[in-house]
């Protein structure tokens, strides 16, 4: 089995078992009532606006400009995303690499595949990626992002 078929499988296998056990995923997409199916070799890595230059993200579902949506978000080795929060609630899911996402009043989360957040809206988080990182991340509103020094 591919690295890549790897990854899709051990993340089609733990967003089945989020599911199972509740974990908040985001509001209903516009796009919700259509299937989606997407093939990992054509997914389009682009920037994203107000982020380091060494993070990218290939869209899943739903539009993170407008509303609710679902993305793959690439951290490069070495990449690092200083103090921020957003408006939406965000959760992440580690696929691959290696790093550490800082919370305020929390502990640190080790990014090792399979590793979970939840964080909620206005919630003060950093991440560093010492070893390229590969995370699914949802937000249940538009993604924004709001910069300042350490909590």
């Amino acid at each position: 089995m591919t690295t890549r078929s790897s990854w899709i499988r051990a993340l089609l296998i733990i967003l089945g078992a989020a599911a199972a056990v509740g974990a908040p995923a985001p509001a209903h997409a516009e796009d919700t009532t259509e299937m989606i199916t997407l093939n990992p070799e054509t997914l389009k890595f682009m920037q994203i606006p107000h982020l380091p230059g060494c993070a990218s993200a290939a869209i899943l579902r739903g539009d993170p400009r407008t509303g609710p949506a679902w993305v793959l978000l690439r951290l490069a080795s070495g990449c690092r995303v200083p103090w921020h929060w957003h408006t939406a609630n965000e959760t992440l899911l580690v696929i691959s690499g290696r790093g550490t996402l800082a919370m305020k009043d929390g502990r640190p989360l080790k990014f090792v595949p399979g590793a979970y957040a939840s964080l909620p809206s206005h919630h003060a988080h950093q991440a560093s990626c010492s070893r390229a990182c590969l995370l699914f991340n949802g937000a249940d509103a538009a993604f924004d992002i709001h910069y300042h020094a350490r909590p």
